[in-house]
Protein backbone atom coordinates (compact mmCIF):
# COMPACT_ATOMS: atom_id res chain seq x y z
CA UNK A 1 0.00 0.00 0.00
CA UNK A 2 1.53 3.53 -0.43
CA UNK A 3 -1.09 5.38 1.14
CA UNK A 4 -4.34 4.92 3.52
CA UNK A 5 -6.48 7.05 5.58
CA UNK A 6 -7.95 5.39 8.68
CA UNK A 7 -10.09 5.85 11.70
CA UNK A 8 -10.70 4.13 14.98
CA UNK A 9 -13.37 4.11 17.43
CA UNK A 10 -11.77 1.53 20.39
CA UNK A 11 -11.61 3.77 23.15
CA UNK A 12 -14.28 2.30 26.06
CA UNK A 13 -16.68 5.03 27.03
CA UNK A 14 -17.44 6.98 30.44
CA UNK A 15 -20.44 5.49 32.05
CA UNK A 16 -22.40 4.44 34.93
CA UNK A 17 -20.23 1.75 36.20
CA UNK A 18 -17.58 1.61 33.45
CA UNK A 19 -14.78 4.36 34.41
CA UNK A 20 -11.82 4.68 32.23
CA UNK A 21 -8.31 4.85 34.09
CA UNK A 22 -6.11 4.63 30.92
CA UNK A 23 -6.54 3.96 27.15
CA UNK A 24 -3.90 4.40 24.42
CA UNK A 25 -4.19 3.71 20.57
CA UNK A 26 -1.22 2.98 18.70
CA UNK A 27 -0.33 2.59 15.19
CA UNK A 28 2.34 0.68 12.81
CA UNK A 29 4.04 2.41 10.61
CA UNK A 30 3.82 5.95 12.37
CA UNK A 31 1.58 8.01 10.49
CA UNK A 32 2.33 11.16 9.02
CA UNK A 33 -0.97 12.64 10.45
CA UNK A 34 -2.80 11.57 13.81
CA UNK A 35 -5.77 13.51 14.77
CA UNK A 36 -8.00 13.06 17.73
CA UNK A 37 -11.82 14.14 18.02
CA UNK A 38 -15.27 12.97 19.72
CA UNK A 39 -18.03 12.28 17.00
CA UNK A 40 -21.59 13.34 17.42
CA UNK A 41 -22.46 10.63 19.20
CA UNK A 42 -19.98 11.40 22.14
CA UNK A 43 -17.78 8.84 20.80
CA UNK A 44 -13.81 9.12 20.89
CA UNK A 45 -12.25 8.35 17.55
CA UNK A 46 -8.69 8.57 16.75
CA UNK A 47 -7.79 9.15 12.73
CA UNK A 48 -4.74 8.49 11.03
CA UNK A 49 -3.02 9.08 7.56
CA UNK A 50 -0.06 7.65 6.29
CA UNK A 51 1.70 8.95 2.64
CA UNK A 52 4.02 6.40 2.48
CA UNK A 53 4.29 3.12 1.02
CA UNK A 54 3.89 0.12 3.84
CA UNK A 55 2.84 -3.27 3.53
CA UNK A 56 0.97 -3.54 6.78
CA UNK A 57 -1.06 -1.52 9.30
CA UNK A 58 -1.57 -2.17 12.92
CA UNK A 59 -3.75 -0.64 15.25
CA UNK A 60 -3.29 -1.73 19.05
CA UNK A 61 -5.58 -0.44 21.59
CA UNK A 62 -5.25 -0.71 25.35
CA UNK A 63 -7.57 0.21 27.88
CA UNK A 64 -7.80 -0.53 31.54
CA UNK A 65 -11.53 0.39 33.05
CA UNK A 66 -12.94 0.04 36.34
CA UNK A 67 -16.00 -1.83 36.28
CA UNK A 68 -18.52 -1.84 38.88
CA UNK A 69 -22.56 -2.91 39.59
CA UNK A 70 -24.95 0.30 38.78
CA UNK A 71 -27.66 0.24 41.23
CA UNK A 72 -31.55 1.23 39.34
CA UNK A 73 -34.63 1.41 40.44
CA UNK A 74 -37.06 -1.05 39.42
CA UNK A 75 -38.13 -0.91 35.37
CA UNK A 76 -41.36 1.09 35.11
CA UNK A 77 -44.45 -0.93 33.96
CA UNK A 78 -45.28 2.03 31.25
CA UNK A 79 -46.99 0.02 28.37
CA UNK A 80 -44.85 -0.31 24.90
CA UNK A 81 -47.15 1.83 23.15
CA UNK A 82 -47.52 4.67 25.92
CA UNK A 83 -43.46 4.04 25.62
CA UNK A 84 -44.04 5.16 22.02
CA UNK A 85 -46.20 8.10 21.89
CA UNK A 86 -43.83 9.37 25.03
CA UNK A 87 -41.53 9.29 22.19
CA UNK A 88 -42.76 10.60 19.56
CA UNK A 89 -44.04 13.58 21.45
CA UNK A 90 -40.49 14.18 22.75
CA UNK A 91 -41.39 17.01 25.29
CA UNK A 92 -38.44 16.16 27.53
CA UNK A 93 -34.83 16.57 26.94
CA UNK A 94 -34.02 12.95 27.30
CA UNK A 95 -36.90 11.81 24.59
CA UNK A 96 -36.06 14.19 22.40
CA UNK A 97 -32.24 12.59 21.86
CA UNK A 98 -33.75 8.86 22.07
CA UNK A 99 -36.08 9.95 19.24
CA UNK A 100 -33.71 10.29 16.62
CA UNK A 101 -33.07 6.59 17.51
CA UNK A 102 -36.53 6.01 16.45
CA UNK A 103 -35.68 6.50 12.69
CA UNK A 104 -34.00 4.34 9.69
CA UNK A 105 -30.29 4.09 9.31
CA UNK A 106 -27.62 2.92 6.81
CA UNK A 107 -27.88 -0.89 8.06
CA UNK A 108 -30.80 -0.83 9.94
CA UNK A 109 -34.23 0.22 8.09
CA UNK A 110 -37.89 -0.55 9.67
CA UNK A 111 -39.46 -2.99 7.87
CA UNK A 112 -43.21 -5.00 7.91
CA UNK A 113 -41.27 -8.37 8.19
CA UNK A 114 -39.38 -7.21 11.18
CA UNK A 115 -42.29 -5.50 12.81
CA UNK A 116 -44.40 -8.68 12.23
CA UNK A 117 -41.47 -10.79 13.91
CA UNK A 118 -41.56 -8.81 16.95
CA UNK A 119 -45.59 -8.84 17.44
CA UNK A 120 -45.61 -12.03 19.55
CA UNK A 121 -43.72 -10.33 22.12
CA UNK A 122 -45.54 -6.55 22.20
CA UNK A 123 -48.81 -7.60 22.93
CA UNK A 124 -51.68 -5.19 23.56
CA UNK A 125 -50.61 -3.37 26.83
CA UNK A 126 -47.24 -4.94 28.05
CA UNK A 127 -45.10 -3.37 29.73
CA UNK A 128 -41.85 -1.97 27.39
CA UNK A 129 -39.35 -3.70 29.54
CA UNK A 130 -41.09 -7.30 29.57
CA UNK A 131 -41.77 -6.82 25.97
CA UNK A 132 -37.88 -6.10 24.57
CA UNK A 133 -36.39 -9.04 26.66
CA UNK A 134 -38.59 -11.41 25.72
CA UNK A 135 -37.78 -10.15 22.09
CA UNK A 136 -34.44 -10.46 23.13
CA UNK A 137 -34.82 -14.00 24.10
CA UNK A 138 -36.51 -14.89 21.25
CA UNK A 139 -33.79 -13.30 18.84
CA UNK A 140 -31.19 -15.52 20.80
CA UNK A 141 -33.50 -18.70 20.51
CA UNK A 142 -34.61 -18.85 17.11
CA UNK A 143 -31.51 -17.88 15.71
CA UNK A 144 -27.93 -19.34 14.96
CA UNK A 145 -24.77 -18.18 15.78
CA UNK A 146 -22.47 -18.55 12.77
CA UNK A 147 -19.70 -16.40 11.45
CA UNK A 148 -19.53 -15.96 8.16
CA UNK A 149 -23.33 -17.02 7.49
CA UNK A 150 -23.80 -13.23 6.46
CA UNK A 151 -21.97 -9.59 5.33
CA UNK A 152 -22.34 -6.51 6.44
CA UNK A 153 -24.19 -5.32 3.72
CA UNK A 154 -26.30 -8.10 3.76
CA UNK A 155 -30.34 -6.71 4.01
CA UNK A 156 -32.08 -7.38 7.43
CA UNK A 157 -34.79 -9.57 5.52
CA UNK A 158 -32.26 -11.27 4.49
CA UNK A 159 -30.71 -12.19 7.65
CA UNK A 160 -34.75 -12.56 9.20
CA UNK A 161 -35.16 -15.45 6.32
CA UNK A 162 -31.88 -17.29 6.76
CA UNK A 163 -32.13 -17.02 11.06
CA UNK A 164 -28.69 -17.42 11.17
CA UNK A 165 -25.27 -14.65 11.76
CA UNK A 166 -23.55 -13.05 14.54
CA UNK A 167 -23.97 -10.67 17.10
CA UNK A 168 -23.92 -7.18 14.83
CA UNK A 169 -26.74 -9.43 12.59
CA UNK A 170 -28.60 -10.07 15.87
CA UNK A 171 -27.88 -6.56 17.00
CA UNK A 172 -29.77 -5.13 13.60
CA UNK A 173 -32.28 -7.24 13.53
CA UNK A 174 -33.39 -6.78 17.48
CA UNK A 175 -33.07 -2.73 16.25
CA UNK A 176 -34.95 -2.91 13.56
CA UNK A 177 -37.96 -4.95 15.03
CA UNK A 178 -37.96 -2.15 17.27
CA UNK A 179 -37.71 0.83 15.45
CA UNK A 180 -40.72 -1.16 13.08
CA UNK A 181 -42.69 -0.60 16.19
CA UNK A 182 -41.46 3.31 16.16
CA UNK A 183 -39.26 2.23 19.28
CA UNK A 184 -36.16 4.27 20.32
CA UNK A 185 -33.01 1.81 19.84
CA UNK A 186 -29.02 2.07 19.56
CA UNK A 187 -26.34 0.28 18.91
CA UNK A 188 -23.45 -0.94 20.84
CA UNK A 189 -20.25 -1.97 20.27
CA UNK A 190 -17.71 -3.18 22.40
CA UNK A 191 -16.20 -6.34 24.01
CA UNK A 192 -16.89 -9.54 25.97
CA UNK A 193 -14.49 -10.81 29.01
CA UNK A 194 -12.11 -13.44 27.34
CA UNK A 195 -12.20 -16.74 27.89
CA UNK A 196 -16.35 -16.19 29.13
CA UNK A 197 -18.88 -18.73 28.16
CA UNK A 198 -20.91 -16.62 26.39
CA UNK A 199 -20.99 -15.76 22.26
CA UNK A 200 -19.05 -12.79 20.66
CA UNK A 201 -16.02 -13.47 23.38
CA UNK A 202 -12.07 -12.27 22.47
CA UNK A 203 -13.81 -10.66 19.49
CA UNK A 204 -15.31 -7.44 18.68
CA UNK A 205 -18.97 -7.69 20.40
CA UNK A 206 -22.42 -5.91 19.79
CA UNK A 207 -25.96 -5.33 21.63
CA UNK A 208 -28.47 -3.40 21.87
CA UNK A 209 -29.37 -0.34 24.57
CA UNK A 210 -33.46 0.34 24.18
CA UNK A 211 -34.72 3.66 25.77
CA UNK A 212 -37.71 3.58 28.34
CA UNK A 213 -39.64 7.01 29.65
CA UNK A 214 -38.48 7.63 33.21
CA UNK A 215 -35.65 4.82 33.36
CA UNK A 216 -33.31 4.91 30.71
CA UNK A 217 -31.27 3.36 28.26
CA UNK A 218 -31.42 -0.60 28.43
CA UNK A 219 -28.75 -2.79 27.98
CA UNK A 220 -29.80 -6.20 26.37
CA UNK A 221 -27.39 -8.82 24.13
CA UNK A 222 -29.68 -10.94 22.39
CA UNK A 223 -26.57 -12.89 20.89
CA UNK A 224 -26.12 -14.08 25.01
CA UNK A 225 -29.88 -13.66 25.99
CA UNK A 226 -28.74 -11.41 28.47
CA UNK A 227 -28.68 -7.96 30.65
CA UNK A 228 -25.16 -6.75 30.03
CA UNK A 229 -23.15 -6.49 33.25
CA UNK A 230 -19.90 -6.21 34.26
CA UNK A 231 -18.27 -8.85 31.91
CA UNK A 232 -19.49 -6.35 28.88
CA UNK A 233 -16.97 -2.78 28.12
CA UNK A 234 -18.74 -0.57 26.18
CA UNK A 235 -16.28 1.25 23.72
CA UNK A 236 -18.85 3.72 21.06
CA UNK A 237 -22.46 4.05 20.68
CA UNK A 238 -24.45 4.70 17.43
CA UNK A 239 -27.59 4.31 15.07
CA UNK A 240 -25.78 1.07 13.75
CA UNK A 241 -22.75 -0.72 13.28
CA UNK A 242 -21.79 2.15 10.13
CA UNK A 243 -21.69 4.56 13.12
CA UNK A 244 -19.62 2.73 15.55
CA UNK A 245 -16.83 0.49 13.31
CA UNK A 246 -14.15 -0.03 15.55
CA UNK A 247 -11.82 0.20 12.40
CA UNK A 248 -12.61 1.17 8.75
CA UNK A 249 -10.40 3.74 6.47
CA UNK A 250 -9.64 3.82 2.61
CA UNK A 251 -6.27 2.13 1.65
CA UNK A 252 -4.67 2.48 -1.90
CA UNK A 253 -1.42 1.31 -3.87
CA UNK A 254 -2.54 -1.96 -5.06
CA UNK A 255 -1.93 -5.94 -3.97
CA UNK A 256 -4.52 -7.67 -1.80
CA UNK A 257 -5.75 -7.03 1.46
CA UNK A 258 -6.20 -9.53 4.57
CA UNK A 259 -7.71 -8.27 8.04
CA UNK A 260 -7.16 -10.31 11.27
CA UNK A 261 -9.02 -9.08 14.49
CA UNK A 262 -7.48 -10.23 18.05
CA UNK A 263 -8.93 -9.26 21.58
CA UNK A 264 -7.96 -9.14 24.79
CA UNK A 265 -10.29 -8.48 28.28
CA UNK A 266 -8.01 -10.08 31.25
CA UNK A 267 -7.84 -8.92 34.91
CA UNK A 268 -5.55 -6.25 35.56
CA UNK A 269 -2.98 -6.77 37.90
CA UNK A 270 -2.09 -3.52 40.64
CA UNK A 271 1.87 -3.25 39.07
CA UNK A 272 0.03 -2.83 35.37
CA UNK A 273 -2.35 -0.40 36.81
CA UNK A 274 0.41 1.81 38.05
CA UNK A 275 2.48 1.64 35.43
CA UNK A 276 -0.02 2.54 33.27
CA UNK A 277 -0.69 5.87 34.99
CA UNK A 278 2.77 6.25 35.52
CA UNK A 279 3.13 6.48 31.61
CA UNK A 280 0.28 8.75 31.26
Amino acid sequence: MSQCVSEARLTPRQLPGQKLIHSRVCVDPVPDVTERRVDYFGNEVVAVSIFHTHESFVTTSSSIVDVSPVTRGPMPDISWEAARDHMIAHTDDESLVAYEFTFDSPYVTAEPELAAYAAPSFTPGRPLAEAVQELSHRIHKEFLYRPKATTIDMPLIQVLEKRQGVCQDFTHIMIGALRSLRLSARYVSGYLKSGSKYQGAEASHAWVSVYLPDYGWLDLDPTNDMIPGEGHITLALGRDYADVTPVKGIALGGGGQTVEVEVKVVPASAAAIQSALTSM
